[in-house]
């Protein structure tokens, strides 16, 4: 925008009163007064507009500015304040007072260390007046870039407003205790800039897109077999019920067809527990209780299916065993989840293997799981890992925390925006397996071709079951309210 022409002043002015406007359109906020603690960059100068604007519309205003202005912008405002009748406080304010606290130190770009002394000011104001500290655009102490702290020291906002567009630190999962609740002001970013961004451009999503997606729909006249077919390879001695939730959530897709590859201990009830899932065969039991899949695909013609998931539950062995390279030649989509990607990472190829696969792969690891197959990408930035990984192995992945990341080898990304912390629950990774393994069959059954937006949409929706659910937060109940949510969608 600047490159473009737009001066400071009035980018200053609209970011000052979109953020007061916010504010006043919050009476509770501000009942008490308001104090706005200015920065010495225009970060401060955002913070004075919005001390300027609410002490003209009558609310008892004061600043206090711990560094010396440095940006002469910052500086005019402040003297403006100070004529008009603004309070400057000599003093650090009351933490124990229940004003509204407007955050305005640093902002976008931060490299500053501060102190201890404000880190605890504002701590201790966030612990008295939990609602009542609002950081503009980034808390102070915190990267706006990867949402990690600055020499450690950050502060725990109630609220950050975030100025234009989300910055990508803010959604990250070591931001989360900083950020509090993020709102995006629109300050005008004109639509022929947004229009230009790349691709690549990471994307925010959020339960509100969901609305905005085109589920796969077979034609109407399909026969089960044409509406999306699935085989499960997942479970073993130790991890029965694994194999049971990743089950559900293929079902819960609505896939026509869903088959299972288990071991004996489960498959021998799965007339009781399943009775809509085919038995394509028993996965052999290895000494120590975990599951060997590599003797039975050989026995199976793979190419009958459009998806094939593989991993939830199956152990990890004491011994080295081989990842079945029948799994190389099948055209369709491959889902590693869980030990499969545990097994995939102790193997002489490692992630190589997925270079040489003939048809799409869906990764689905969680942050340790992605470390044990990607040791050599930093994983301490999830958005910037999962692009990574995906363009080295060349396969879309799913990369769970709590803001997951997905990302294809073209390098599309999109992230999670909205978190629910009470979802974090056992079972919820292996419904999701499945979940997405039966979407990514309808998709390829309906259309012959996928796309990763299909995986980004998929595992939205499965955080949007898991957030909204009424029933309880376990990985049985969610699973029930996601296959009613997905049968709407398909109506």
């Amino acid at each position: 925008m600047f490159s473009m022409g737009m001066p400071v002043e009035a980018l200053m002015e609209k970011v000052g009163i979109g953020i007061s406007t916010w504010i006043l359109d919050r009476q509770g906020l501000i009942e008490n007064g308001a104090i706005v603690l200015v920065g010495p960059g225009h970060n401060g100068g955002d913070g004075l507009v919005v001390a300027r604007e609410l002490y003209m519309a009558g609310v008892e205003i004061s600043i206090w500015c711990p560094f010396p202005l440095k940006k002469e912008l910052t500086q005019k405002h402040f003297d403006y304040a100070i004529r008009i009748g603004i309070e400057n406080l000599e003093h650090k304010p009351d933490s124990n007072s229940d004003s509204l606290w407007i955050e305005a130190l640093f902002g976008l770009g931060q490299s500053r260390i501060i102190s201890d002394e404000i880190v605890h000011l504002l701590n201790t104001k966030k612990k008295s007046s939990p609602d009542k500290l609002i950081s503009i655009d980034v808390p102070a102490g915190l990267d706006s870039d990867n949402g990690n702290t600055i020499s450690n020291t950050s502060f725990k906002a109630s609220s950050t407003l975030s100025l234009g567009l989300f910055k990508s630190g803010l959604i990250q999962d070591s931001a989360i205790d900083f950020v509090g609740r993020i709102e995006r002001l629109d300050i005008g970013i004109p639509q022929k800039i947004l229009a230009e961004l790349p691709e690549t451009q990471p994307l925010r999503i959020s339960f509100a897109d969901l609305s905005t997606f085109t589920w796969p729909k077979p034609s109407k006249s399909k026969s089960k077999y044409q509406r999306g077919r699935v085989l499960v390879i997942a479970g073993s001695e130790k991890y029965k019920g694994a194999a049971s939730l990743a089950l559900n959530g293929a079902l819960a897709s609505g896939a026509g067809s869903v088959s299972a590859i288990l071991p004996n201990s489960v498959s021998s009830a799965l007339w009781s527990t399943h009775p809509e899932v085919l038995l394509s065969g028993d996965l052999d039991v290895l000494p120590d209780g975990s599951s060997d899949f590599s003797k039975v695909l050989n026995e199976v013609d793979l190419n009958r299916f459009d998806s094939i998931l593989l991993g939830p539950g199956l152990g990890i062995p004491k011994e080295k065993v081989i990842f079945c390279n029948a799994l190389q030649d099948f055209k369709g989509l491959l889902v590693l989840d869980a030990d499969a990607i545990n097994r995939l990472s102790i193997t002489s190829k490692g992630w190589e293997w997925l270079n040489d696969r003939q048809g799409p792969t869906w990764l689905t690891p969680h942050l340790d799981e992605f470390k044990r197959l990607f040791p050599l990408i930093d994983s301490s930035n999830p958005l910037r890992a999962g692009i990574e990984a995906a363009k080295t192995c060349s396969c879309s992945v799913l990369l769970k925390c709590a803001h997951s990341v997905i990302s294809d080898p073209q390098g599309k990304t999109w992230q999670i925006g909205q978190v629910n912390s009470s979802i974090a629950r056992t079972g919820l990774g292996d419904v999701l397996a499945g979940f997405v393994s039966g979407m990514g069959a309808i998709g390829l059954a309906s259309t012959k071709q996928l796309d990763t937006n299909l995986l980004a949409a998929s595992a939205l929706m499965h955080a949007y079951a898991g957030a909204s659910c009424l029933r309880g937060s376990n990985a049985s109940a969610i699973c029930t309210f996601l296959s009613e949510i997905i049968k709407k969608e398909s109506s």
